[in-house]
């Protein structure tokens, strides 16, 4: 569980200073520069990110693929498949400028919420309720603290980029679900 438990504390990391120390980041933003900082964020993430892939994917065709927190009911991977339909839609809303974003105000982690309780719903290895746990509390804390703090989208409408969220989310998931499950995690479909 190495890879995948240094690769969630780099990922976790980088987004909680973010989050919870606001101050901080915006001193270390006004140091380095907007370009540098938002670089040096994004290369931490995405390190933290292929370390939680390589980990994940180490796991589930090692010896801990048996160990198990909890057996899902079956039924529930048909309420997983959907919720992750809607997480993609609201991945693909949180870059526009329409009527979703305005109606859920934080859709990024809201799609990160929904797909991560959708894999918790029907996955219980003890390294995938690590896993989808802390994306789903991150998602949470970062509803949480943006609520508190009153940040939300203010601009006029456009429909066009409702309908795009949901072309966007629509290739996200298809691409997830017969492309990055089976060929870089070498997962069922439907796990």
């Amino acid at each position: 569980m190495n890879y995948l438990v240094v690769g969630l504390g780099i990922f976790a990391g980088v987004h909680l200073f973010s989050m919870v120390l606001p101050a901080r980041r915006d001193a270390l933003q006004a140091r380095l520069g907007e370009g540098a900082y938002k670089a040096l964020f994004s290369l931490a993430a995405l390190a933290g990110l292929a370390l939680i892939i390589w980990g994940y994917r180490d796991l589930s065709t090692g010896p801990q693929a048996a160990e198990y927190a909890y057996v899902p009911y079956p039924a529930m991977r048909h309420v997983t498949m959907l919720l992750v339909l809607l997480a993609f839609i609201s991945v693909g809303a949180s870059h526009g400028k329409g009527y979703l974003k305005l109606w859920l105000r934080n859709p990024m982690s809201i799609g990160i919420a929904l797909w991560a309780t959708g894999h918790l719903l029907s996955n219980g290895h003890a390294y995938d309720v690590l896993m989808f746990g802390m994306f789903l509390v991150l998602a949470l804390l970062d509803i949480f603290l943006s609520t508190l703090r009153g940040k939300k989208p203010a601009y006029e409408p456009r429909p066009r980029s409702d309908v795009l969220a949901v072309i966007i989310g629509l290739v996200l998931y298809a691409v997830f679900l017969f492309g990055f499950h089976p060929y870089v995690l070498h997962l069922p479909i439907i796990t």
